[in-house]
């Protein structure tokens, strides 16, 4: 079914004669195919957002409609692939057409002729329901690509057999309840718009480990959980996606580069092929996933980036899969509503963005969680969501900041102050928070005791205290401050300098484990907790402020992996002697 051009506004083109076309279906437009979708329909007149470049397409050009809406291929081979919003792949592009992507070209999403070596599950008899594994392909070393029914098909395998396959070819027959045959491929497709189904939505118990000490022990985020980073220009949001990117302890990572700049889609494509996995030995790119939308790229496709990342991610969470979706960044997605919303003379809400853009970042954000998946036998999967903001000037008051605080559990706000203090990651922790520490708690119990919720509340509560005596110091001076309180800000200092920060481009510091964390964290602490003592007996401050084993903890985070728990026992020994010397001191002078 075809219709005619009638006006063009940028990526907003306006066709006739449409009647019998529905919203969201995907359209060609023009003489070179360019691919869009219909937006809105008022009788025979739609109106479509392309999703490339319109300079020179004008009224009277053909627009025909597929008939079916924005969808993505989900088969094996989408690991280890680069895509761009609507699952374009870029590497085949590059192959057809040279380093200058041309508009309308045609590329399928997963490669056609490639051969899998799919081994059958199920038999021949068996009943199956959506989402019933019926067979496996051993796609990349780590991950193991289960081949399910579709969702909402269930009947009875026919035949089914093991052996080399491309994605297009029949690898089994499913004989429905109503006598049907159809035969199933290694292929699904799945409208981006529509969240996958699942059985049951649980309240997430877990926390995802991503071995950045201020993330796990101050502000942790559960598996299937959402999170948001805020941050201006400078202050280190790529950098801590890059990190949870690469440590998260999650089986998939779908990293999806909305409208960021080039170089920074550069830095992941360049690093990732090199990393190893901590956990698998492998390059992270056997276990990644990347769309890369950048700022050059047309601004309408952004708006389906996301989506299709985040659709890409449920697949791999129907398969019972731990994911992580990277949003980097869901400003540049916000800034393509606003020009489509303008561009629709919709009425604009809060500084120009459309109104509904709080339940368009809702309808994002809840398609994470911890699931249920559907099918016979029982699987638990996870998504979890990470988005950047990128609010300007830093300015959280802006609509995407304050809409995302609604929505999102986890706040890691990012500080320029810190950042130029260099000190990363530069997430506040006065304004940062979690919503997920209660539900988290009895898991930290279990796996490492009481003691380590304790003492990040005392951490905590630390730093809260710095900040208040902070006013007195900027009157009066440090000096005039009692030794009790000379010491909170000595250790708030420890706290921030040898526990928080931490170094992201050095192989020991990049990643701490829960049970480092923990030792270090205690270290300090039990500092604190001796030092206060000594005081008690008359010790000077300052002597205690100088022992030697001061420095050594300020080097505790360069102990190689194998040897910290002996140094840091070693350490806690000598912090213990020497305070005690000092304190003796300190009585004998009393």
């Amino acid at each position: 079914m075809s219709g005619k051009v009638v006006k063009v506004s940028g990526p907003l083109v306006v066709a006739t004669g449409l009647a019998d076309a529905n919203m969201s279906d995907v359209v060609r437009v023009g003489p070179q195919r360019l691919i869009g979708e219909i937006l809105t329909m008022k009788g025979d007149t739609a109106s479509i957002q392309v999703y490339e470049e319109t300079s020179g397409l004008g009224p009277g050009a053909e627009v025909v409609t597929t008939g079916a809406p924005m969808s993505v291929e989900l088969a094996p081979g989408m690991i280890e692939g680069i895509y761009d919003g609507i699952q374009r792949p870029l590497e085949r592009i590059v192959e057809k057409v040279g380093a200058c992507i041309t508009r309308g070209v045609e590329v399928p999403a997963v490669d056609r002729e490639k051969k899998w070596d799919f081994v059958a599950v199920a038999k021949p008899g068996d009943k199956v329901i959506g989402g019933d594994v019926i067979g496996t392909v051993q796609e990349t070393p780590v991950v193991l690509h289960k081949i399910m029914i579709p969702p909402y098909m269930k009947g009875t395998i026919k035949s089914i057999q093991s052996g080399s396959f491309n994605v297009t070819e029949t690898v089994a027959v499913l004989k429905k309840d109503d006598g049907e045959e159809v035969p199933l491929t290694m292929t699904q497709k799945w409208p981006v718009r529509v969240g996958r189904p699942y059985t049951t939505k649980y309240p997430p118990k877990r926390p995802l480990c991503s071995g950045q000490r201020i993330i796990d022990t101050l502000f942790p985020i559960a598996k299937g959980g959402t999170a948001a980073v805020p941050g201006p220009f400078g202050s280190g949001k790529t950098v801590v996606q890059h990190q949870l990117a690469k440590w998260s302890d999650v089986d998939i990572v779908i990293y999806i580069g909305c409208g960021e700049r080039g170089n920074e889609m550069t830095d992941v494509l360049r690093e990732f092929p090199e990393l190893k996995d901590p956990r698998t030995g492998e390059t992270l790119m056997k276990r990644t996933v990347l769309i890369a939308n950048t700022s050059d790229m047309p601004v309408a496709a952004r708006e389906a980036s996301v989506y299709t990342g985040i659709t890409i991610a449920e697949y791999f969470r129907d398969m019972g899969y731990d994911v992580a979706v990277i949003a980097d960044s869901t400003s540049r997605w916000a800034e393509a509503l606003r020009e489509m919303s303008g561009r629709l003379e919709e009425m604009p809400g809060e500084e120009g963005y459309p109104a509904y853009l709080a339940s368009r970042l809702a309808q994002f954000y809840e398609r994470a969680g911890s699931v249920e998946c559907i099918g016979s036998d029982e699987r638990r999967g996870s998504l979890t969501a990470v988005g950047a903001v990128s609010p300007p000037g830093g300015d959280l008051s802006e609509p995407v900041s304050q809409a995302t605080m609604r929505i999102v559990k986890v706040f890691w706000a990012l500080d320029s102050s810190l950042a130029y203090r260099r000190h990363f990651p530069a997430i506040n922790w006065l304004n940062s928070y979690s919503l997920y520490l209660d539900s988290l708690k009895p898991w930290f119990d279990e796996n490492f005791g009481e003691s380590f919720m304790k003492n990040r509340a005392q951490a905590m509560s630390i730093l809260q205290n710095e900040a208040s005596l902070n006013e007195i110091v900027q009157l009066v001076g440090k000096d005039s401050l009692s030794p009790a309180d000379q010491l909170t800000l000595e250790t708030a200092r420890m706290v921030r300098e040898d526990f928080l920060q931490q170094n992201a481009f050095t192989d020991i510091d990049g990643y701490s484990s829960y049970d480092r964390q923990g030792r270090l964290l205690a270290m300090v602490l039990e500092y604190d907790k001796l030092c206060r003592a000594a005081i008690a007996k008359g010790a000077d401050v300052a002597k205690l402020f100088a022992i030697p084993v001061r420095e050594t903890i300020g080097r505790a985070k360069s102990v190689p992996a194998d040897e910290y728990k002996e140094a840091y026992a070693k350490m806690r020994e000598d912090m213990a002697a020497q305070i005690e010397e000092i304190a003796a001191q300190g009585g004998e002078n009393a």
